[in-house]
């Protein structure tokens, strides 16, 4: 998603030149660096600068670095009892609502999806 890191540094200097490829190959979350460039962004702002996109940008899908939607439940399954409180705190909206309503009719747990800088005091 391109926040942060040496990456950074990596596209400041091959962005501007037309015979490099910059390759995603993950899911790049609204808002980011990376959605913008897999959605056509001319340049993009890195280290306060605007940097022209002449690389070409290729995107393949399917790849991820986390645990997919039937993963994620089959980890669950796992656990001895439930938890007091189970958080869904990552992904897109509709995702973490979908996730969370799954967990719910499949395991009857007490799911929440905060909002931001929303606290919780837990009694265990």
């Amino acid at each position: 998603m391109l926040s942060g890191g040496r990456i950074l540094h990596h596209l400041a200097t091959r962005l501007p030149n037309k015979k490099n490829t910059i390759l995603f190959v993950g899911y790049q979350a609204e808002g980011t660096r990376g959605r913008a460039m897999v959605n056509g962004a001319r340049s993009i702002k890195i280290y306060g600068e605007h940097i022209p996109v002449n690389a070409q940008v290729e995107m393949i899908s399917g790849l991820s670095g986390h645990a997919d939607y039937n993963e994620i439940l089959a980890w669950l399954m796992g656990f001895n009892r439930p938890p007091v409180k189970t958080f869904i705190v990552h992904g897109e909206p509709d995702a973490r609502e979908s996730m969370a309503k799954k967990i719910r009719s499949k395991y009857n747990w007490n799911v929440s999806i905060p909002s931001f800088a929303e606290s919780f005091i837990l009694n265990i």
